[in-house]
């Protein structure tokens, strides 16, 4: 899909955490927008800076998009993103990015996130197993604390209602755990993926995570373009 200038209108605002909010738009130029689970827009705050923001939701609704973003950092765009309200309008372009799944791929998936990284891996979980997927799936997802991990019940209500997929979240104050997402993540994937046979990892989250899970994988045999990734800081 091109990307494209859009305007749309904040429907509503939600606080999954203390710094994670989600927000959803009304598409009205254009009044629908074709993406794909796992894209992002970017939203402009200058002539030379620009903001990303994955989506949230999924291609089944184009008339809405729903935003989730770790307003945490404090900057410009966290400060915006703070500040939306029902009614405000936002320009953004999009839909932008690869970090997306090809259906017709036949290896099974392992799903990786750290923290707000669980955003573009969330929307395409959710558009697999609603439009009939019904193959398995895993998902290691870590966050600092249980507050962080911003889809667990969503991720949890997947798992019983589909036994195919696998979840595996994992907090830095469970005990024992590793306190940083790039190790217990490592260290969990080793601990998952016995055979890299028929696999494909999809890996979203800090640059350090991202290198050691892959490192991971690689050192057991799956081909290292085998690994898509998306990072986000």
């Amino acid at each position: 899909m091109k990307p494209r200038e859009c305007l749309a209108r904040v429907d509503a605002v939600r606080r999954l955490s203390p710094e994670i909010l989600e927000v959803d738009l009304r598409l009205e130029e254009p009044t629908a927008l074709e993406f794909a689970a796992g894209q992002w827009v970017s939203v402009p705050f200058g002539p030379k800076t620009v903001r990303a923001y994955s989506i949230a939701s999924t291609p089944q609704f184009p008339t809405r998009l729903t935003l989730c973003a770790d307003v945490a950092p404090g900057g410009i765009g966290s400060e915006w993103f703070r500040g939306l309200q029902p009614g405000d309008p936002v320009r953004f372009k999009g839909p932008l990015g690869g970090f997306v799944f090809t259906r017709a791929d036949p290896r099974r998936p392992l799903f990786v996130a750290e923290e707000i990284g669980i955003v573009p891996i969330r929307a395409i979980l959710t558009e697999l197993y609603a439009t009939g997927f019904g193959r398995r799936a895993t998902l290691a997802y870590w966050a600092r604390d249980p507050g962080w991990l911003a889809y667990d019940a969503a991720f949890r209500s997947l798992a019983r209602r589909y036994p195919g997929f696998a979840y595996h979240p994992a907090v830095a104050g469970a005990a024992g755990a590793a306190r940083d997402g790039a190790s217990r993540l490592a260290e969990t994937v080793t601990r998952l993926v016995a055979d890299v046979t028929g696999l494909v990892a999809y890996v979203c989250g800090s640059e350090s995570m991202i290198h050691r899970v892959r490192d991971v994988l690689v050192a057991k045999g799956l081909d290292r373009k085998s690994v898509k990734w998306e990072k986000f800081w």
